[in-house]
């Protein structure tokens, strides 16, 4: 497998990283509230409406929630929840949080994209955020919109430094990936954990596989769906057949079908996971978890909320990245004492030089 590398100044290298918009549609909400006193945004009423994963999904949904109770807490008001539980849902769920008079609705998911535009262009008194993915019209052309703010993750970046201590930290020289299905948000993990063991392969002369995901042709294994379990089983055990053992299943909550082929292998086969840190959020699996690369989702969002309450809404995107803290890489819990210190180090120094610049972490949808 071939990747572009762009070497800087400081001797860097570029590698690809994904994002983009997409579309869907909405569900029927469940009113839901965190209250407190205090005088300062009174009248604000902050609003969620989650994809078909919903607010306990262990990853970015169940992040979100956390960022809108953390918003709700601090500013002393009442939250409205719409929790979808199919794609069907979405655009009945956003119209509904509007109907019930919220200042501001935080839509969950790239698959959400369309019916937040929707709502947002029918209602423009009502300040919106749609967390992994950017607007677009109906051709696909970029589309900006005064009450919208997209949130966006550079998670090429973190991927890059899992896929360079992937590499590192195999024991078979093969490695795996897959997504739930092919959306950019999914697929820009899938770009830097492939560039990530490129780069490691180019340093130290190895030759390390990735099993799932061509970056140079955008194709690669998806599950066809984030929330059929069994076949994230099914995909692993495959990859455990040929060899792999570390894989990183982008595909929500489909982990757990990873983890459950890795219980059933009986063999010594990590996980990476994705959004949150899996070993806080789903710990009976925590002694699989090398890492997870993480969308800080639960600060940005408590932030995004309190300032449109104060009135510094904007609609410029906000962007997470290594520098800003919006992604990372967990800490490596049950897996610290198996991993070689000095490979620690050098991804703590990748991790400055993809910061500095020395190091850029590119793919055909990195958000801009």
């Amino acid at each position: 497998m071939t990747i572009s590398i762009r070497k800087t100044a400081l001797g860097g290298f570029a590698t690809l990283g994904v994002l983009a918009l997409l579309a869907g549609c909405a569900q029927a909400p469940t009113a839901d509230d965190t209250t407190g006193g205090g005088d300062a945004a009174a009248d604000f009423l902050p609003c969620i409406v989650s994809d078909f994963g919903g607010f306990d999904d262990k990853s970015f949904n169940q992040s979100s929630f956390e960022g809108i109770t953390q918003a709700a807490d601090e500013l002393g008001v009442e939250f409205k929840q719409a929790e979808s539980k199919s794609e069907d849902q979405y655009a009945s769920n956003v119209s509904s949080m509007v109907d019930q008079g919220c200042n501001f609705i935080l839509t969950v998911g790239f698959a959400l994209a369309n019916a937040t535009r929707d709502a947002a262009q029918d209602s423009t008194d009502v300040q919106f955020a749609l967390i992994d993915s950017a607007l677009s019209n109906d051709d696909f052309s970029p589309l900006e919109l005064d009450n919208v703010k997209p949130v966006l993750y550079d998670t090429a970046q973190a991927a890059f430094l899992a896929g360079y201590l992937a590499a590192g930290t195999s024991k078979s020289g093969i490695v795996a990936t897959y997504g739930g299905q092919q959306f950019p948000s999914v697929t820009i993990f899938m770009d830097g954990f492939v560039d990530g063991v490129a780069h490691y392969n180019e340093t130290k002369g190895t030759a390390v596989q990735v099993l799932g995901w061509n970056k140079d042709t955008q194709e690669g294994t998806m599950a066809g769906s984030f929330d059929d379990i069994n076949q994230g089983k099914t995909l692993t055990q495959g990859f455990i057949d040929q060899g792999a053992d570390i894989i990183l299943p982008v595909a929500g909550p489909l982990f757990q079908g990873t983890a459950q082929a890795i219980q059933d292998s009986g063999k010594d086969v990590a996980i990476i996971g994705v959004d949150s840190d899996l070993f806080e959020t789903a710990p009976d699996f925590g002694a699989m978890y090398l890492t997870s690369v993480m969308k800080q989702m639960t600060d940005a969002t408590d932030q995004i909320i309190v300032d449109a309450a104060n009135g510094d809404f904007s609609a410029d995107p906000y962007i997470g990245t290594l520098e800003n803290e919006g992604v990372g890489l967990a800490p490596l819990h049950d897996w610290e004492s198996k991993v070689d210190p000095a490979l620690v180090k050098e991804v703590d120094a990748l991790k400055a030089d993809i910061i500095s610049g020395a190091i850029t972490v590119e793919s055909p949808s990195t958000p801009k």
